[in-house]
């Protein structure tokens, strides 16, 4: 396992990106604008992490604007942590089988969602390519939020 990321949401682009980058001294490292999902993902990383974030898009902090308004109650501006596996199918099992609740299973066999007992969602990422869709996973429906 590996940290990779963690997601911040943001209300506004312009005065994160003053923030974090202007004032704290994070750098843009990478962007991606989803029009389906509608939203836009920003990864920075600090100046001493630039080279890992290039070649392995780790440590970083990734921002993440919702096109549409929503307010952020309740720490729902945190978003996750983010964590890659080196199989998505087992790390799942084996979590499920100590008594974690896979909130969002690895249906695509890239990505999958749990929580910590204090409401923290983790990512968990498959290691390079997705896996091939399989069961249980495939048509495990989604249980709590992530």
């Amino acid at each position: 396992m590996r940290y990779l990321h963690t997601m911040v949401r943001v209300r506004d682009i312009d005065e994160s990106l003053d923030f974090y980058c202007n004032k704290f001294g994070l750098k843009e490292v990478r962007r991606t604008e989803n029009e389906k999902g509608r939203f836009t993902l920003i990864f920075l990383a600090a100046s001493e992490d630039e080279g890992r974030s290039a070649a392995e898009r780790a440590p970083e902090l990734e921002l993440t604007y919702n096109w549409d308004p929503e307010e952020y109650t309740g720490g729902r501006n945190f978003g996750h942590l983010a964590y890659v596996v080196d199989n998505i199918y087992e790390t799942c099992q084996n979590l499920s089988d100590k008594g974690v609740v896979i909130n969002r299973p690895p249906r695509d066999g890239n990505m999958a969602f749990i929580r910590s007992p204090d409401g923290i969602s983790i990512e968990l990422i498959q290691k390079g390519p997705a896996l091939a869709p399989q069961e249980p996973w495939l048509s495990m429906p989604n249980t709590g939020t992530w």
